[in-house]
């Protein structure tokens, strides 16, 4: 989103706690109208940088601006943000149409002006039918909507979202992930959305920044992430992935040869000569090949360990020398052929599917 205006811009952010270090210098842009989510696993530092964003919490260091504009000064009141929260902290003695109309009514708007904006977005919401109902008579689906229904109410430049699915379940939460992102598009602001799901992450998200110990492992879109992760921990907290210790044996142009503890593998990639790296594959990409079809380039003999049957694929866990191998095979006519426990195959390793990792 080259030609867009930064929404948040986050330099050098860091927030300690005693001794732990929740955030360590961080720094990231959001462009105006993306949808950005922050993953990473518990405690890695997500929720403090939402709540610092948010005026909700202060950083030790470092600067934060919405819309060019340094809010170290400015209270959380008056942020141009809404945050909406997992627990949807909606008023229970107040009904659906007063819980949104409570922040406008704090800023002394009009009537009229207030019931313009209550049934515009309850009817962008799709609430219309609830607003006489409290809380307590809402479905989790009904009060996540109506939680995000009066946080947008008020207009805000930047929408903040703390695992705002994470209550519901799975099949809701799906439905939701849907709703939410045509939502966004709709109204076309800013979301910043704090998330340990993956799936979620990918599915709602324009760029992803992927959090680890208070530090940023990578930013991008969830392909890019996916199909070239920098790290390990990318590599393997955005979807599975197999790891393999390697030397470059030689390299010709985009070919590598490297050595690992399975045997040598041609690779897709450029590094030097005799330099250690680590090669990745994903489950989908490694190809199991019945016994009889030979030996051949980064054919690698395998043992089948375990076979579970997930819907539309089959997982198989392998053994190959001192390594635990993932594949996945879709359940579709012409797919992979089957293979049980105790089995030995070829594991074929296409060597465009191996990814290079920085560490």
């Amino acid at each position: 989103m080259p030609n867009l205006k930064p929404a948040i811009e986050v330099e050098n952010l860091s927030r300690r706690f005693g001794v732990a270090a929740a955030l360590n210098r961080i720094s990231l842009r959001v462009q105006e109208g993306e949808y950005f989510s922050v993953l990473g696993p518990s405690g890695c530092g997500k929720t403090t940088l939402l709540r610092i964003i948010a005026g909700l919490d202060v950083a030790d260091e470092g600067t934060v601006r919405i819309a060019g504009i340094d809010v170290k000064e400015v209270p959380a009141h008056r942020r141009p943000v809404n945050t909406v929260f997992q627990s949807y902290a909606l008023f229970p003695h107040l009904s659906v149409w007063d819980n949104l109309a409570f922040g406008l009514r704090m800023k002394s708007l009009p009537g009229p002006e207030i019931e313009r904006r209550v049934r515009q977005v309850m009817a962008l919401a799709e609430i219309e039918p609830l607003g006489g109902r409290k809380p307590v008579e809402l479905s989790g689906g009904q009060k996540q909507r109506v939680a995000l229904a009066r946080a947008i109410v008020n207009e805000p430049a930047v929408l903040l979202l703390d695992e705002p699915l994470g209550a519901l379940d799975l099949k809701l939460r799906r439905q939701l992930q849907i709703e939410l992102r045509q939502l966004q598009r709709r109204l076309g602001i800013t979301f910043i959305h704090v998330t340990h799901d993956q799936d979620e992450a990918m599915v709602l998200s324009d760029r992803i920044a992927i959090m680890r110990d208070g530090d940023i492992e990578q930013i991008g879109d969830a392909k890019t992430l996916y199909e070239s992760p920098r790290t390990r921990f990318v590599s393997q907290f955005l979807g599975s992935c197999s790891l393999l210790d390697a030397v470059v044996k030689r390299s010709s142009g985009n070919r590598l040869v490297v050595d690992t503890a399975i045997g040598q593998l041609e690779v897709s990639s450029k590094a030097g000569a005799l330099e250690k790296i680590t090669v990745a594959i994903r489950p989908e990409k490694l190809q199991l090949l019945q016994l009889s079809e030979g030996e051949g380039v980064n054919r690698v003999r395998a043992h089948v360990k375990q076979v579970v049957y997930v819907g539309a694929g089959t997982h198989y866990e392998l053994s190959a020398g001192p390594h635990t191998l993932q594949a996945e095979a879709m359940n579709s006519q012409g797919g992979l052929p089957g293979f049980a426990p105790g089995q030995e195959a070829w594991a074929y390793f296409p060597p465009e599917a191996l990814m290079v990792l920085d560490d």
